[in-house]
């Protein structure tokens, strides 16, 4: 898959502890632009501690993260985070979490509009992007923009958590089981509108979940998480070939009645 592809993250032998504990060990791991990496794995695997180091809300306890300068339009440069501006390479990131994170006491567009106010873009591109992005999350600008966080429904809200994270135009988006909250109709319209959204913005995707069956559906390739550790890292028929014994327990878990 490497072939001409351009490298938007790069980790060189990155490991991660807290007081003396290893949650991360030796992570070796390349992603290209446009791909939608699915690191999958059981809760405290290290997933979410990969994805907080793209965008330096950790620092490595070894090695070092490199993140794309994507907008060094004529020069490609791969910077590691420890040399990064950390309020800048945030703002370059898109960033949608399960819980969404967004501000009770701010509007619907006032919240999608929060990066590109920081970025001091001019107030009518600002209205004209808000506009832009509830439209293409599926929800009338005229009729959300106003609303509060607390009068929409769930799927409501994570819509407009994606909204807000696509919102300054990031190369990079990263995704920590955003829709793992929601009942099963909703998870599963928002899952087929994102794998739409992927392939429609060429955006690179970095999306941690559990459920192998999400991985599947929105991954161009999976990461398999275990313990620290990276375990296999591959298409999805490589994959469902793989001989590793926690990348044989969640291949059962797509079809559980087999074992019946």
């Amino acid at each position: 898959m490497s072939q001409g592809l351009k490298i938007a993250v790069e980790f060189r032998d990155v490991s991660f502890q807290i007081n003396r504990r290893p949650l991360l060990s030796h992570l070796n791991l390349t992603i290209y632009q446009g791909e939608a990496l699915v690191l999958l794995g059981r809760s405290g695997s290290g997933k979410t501690t990969t994805l907080k180091l793209i965008n330096n809300l950790l620092s490595p306890s070894q090695g070092q993260v490199f993140v794309s300068d994507t907008r060094e339009e004529s020069n490609f440069i791969n910077r590691s985070t420890s040399e990064w501006d950390a309020i800048a390479l945030r703002r370059r990131i898109g960033y949608a979490i399960q819980d969404i994170g967004l501000f009770p006491h701010f509007s619907v567009g006032q919240n999608i509009a929060i990066v590109p106010s920081l970025e001091k873009w001019s107030p009518q591109r600002i209205e004209a992007r808000v506009y832009e992005m509830l439209q293409l999350v599926g929800l009338d600008p005229e009729i959300f923009s106003q609303r509060f966080p607390h009068q929409l429904s769930g799927g409501q809200r994570q819509r407009v958590g994606v909204a807000r994270a696509l919102a300054a135009d990031p190369s990079i988006l990263l995704m920590d089981e955003p829709f793992g909250a929601l009942d099963p109709i909703t998870r599963l319209e928002l899952q087929q509108q994102f794998h739409d959204l992927q392939r429609q913005l060429g955006k690179t995707v970095v999306f941690v979940t559990h459920d192998i069956q999400e991985a599947f559906f929105l991954g161009t390739r999976i990461g398999l998480m275990h313990e620290g550790n990276l375990v296999f890292l591959g298409s999805k028929a490589e994959f469902l070939q793989s001989q590793h014994p926690e990348a044989k327990a969640f291949i059962a878990c797509l079809n559980p009645w087999q074992n019946n």
